[in-house]
């Protein structure tokens, strides 16, 4: 039961994480800039330029806008083609991620045996991770080229000093989620995939079992010559068996001649 309530959790929280991410590729004002504020006595004259990963809008204080759809693309600038590809293929990794993780999950009854089930699992926890890290860098890519323009100690005439949106920052929890419930998956299935050792180690061709009990049989660290027998002991008394280090010969039989002589 516990394992299946941390599956559970783990598939809300990386979903709830994805509708994140996806949310913010529709979102506008992913960056943004205020113009004016003071244009006389009586009024207040305010302009706001934002942009997102599909259009520059320019809005006044008359709740006036007017946006320029980015052009085909391959004249879009280089920076935003390379979010939207990082979004998408993160999205995409997120996709099968969810999928194989619902299907491997304890409590459907779909995706076969319990070890493929964990398998499943462990797959798409790593489809998780896989997408979410293409997520952080399509985030950090528009941030640095935002702040890079913005601590720039000069810039040219006409370019804006833009500040961060709020879908920056929704896509960045939804990241950080979907790697929570990635870890949650991979917890309830580590186990199941790579169980522990049970203290057997190899040595020099040798083998040695941890003692558990007494009366426990050993085989050393070298793989002894079968002529000197076994040594069966109890790890701490004194007394032990040891085989016979020679074994009689056999009484071989005398012909008639030799007896005769």
């Amino acid at each position: 039961m516990k394992k299946r309530l941390v599956q559970i959790l783990g598939f809300l929280i990386s979903s709830l994480g994805w509708l994140f991410v996806l949310c913010t590729m529709a979102m506008d004002y992913w960056r943004i800039t205020q113009l004016g504020g003071q244009g006389g006595s009586f009024i207040i004259r305010v302009a706001w330029y934002w942009s997102n990963l599909w259009k520059d809008c320019f809005s006044d204080s008359t709740a006036v806008t007017n946006c320029r759809d980015f052009p085909v693309l391959w004249t879009v600038t280089p920076f935003v083609q390379g979010v939207r590809g990082l979004l998408m293929f993160g999205l995409t990794f997120g996709f099968f991620a969810v999928l194989l993780c619902f299907l491997g999950m304890e409590c459907t009854f779909i995706g076969g045996a319990d070890k493929t089930k964990d398998k499943m699992v462990f797959a798409g926890a790593i489809c998780h991770v896989v997408g979410s890290v293409a997520g952080v860098a399509a985030y950090c890519l528009y941030i640095y080229r935002v702040a890079r323009t913005t601590f720039a100690a000069s810039i040219g005439p006409g370019v804006l000093r833009y500040d961060l949106g709020p879908p920056i920052f929704l896509g960045l929890v939804g990241c950080f989620l979907i790697l929570l419930g990635a870890i949650f998956y991979a917890v309830t299935v580590c186990r199941a995939i790579w169980p522990k050792s049970k203290g057997v180690y190899s040595y020099q061709g040798g083998t040695y079992m941890v003692p558990r009990s007494r009366g426990q049989t050993y085989t050393g660290y070298y793989r002894p010559s079968l002529q000197y027998g076994s040594y069966l002991g109890s790890g701490r008394t004194s007394s032990s068996k040891i085989s016979k280090l020679s074994q009689t010969t056999p009484t071989t039989t005398v012909s008639e001649r030799d007896a005769f002589v």
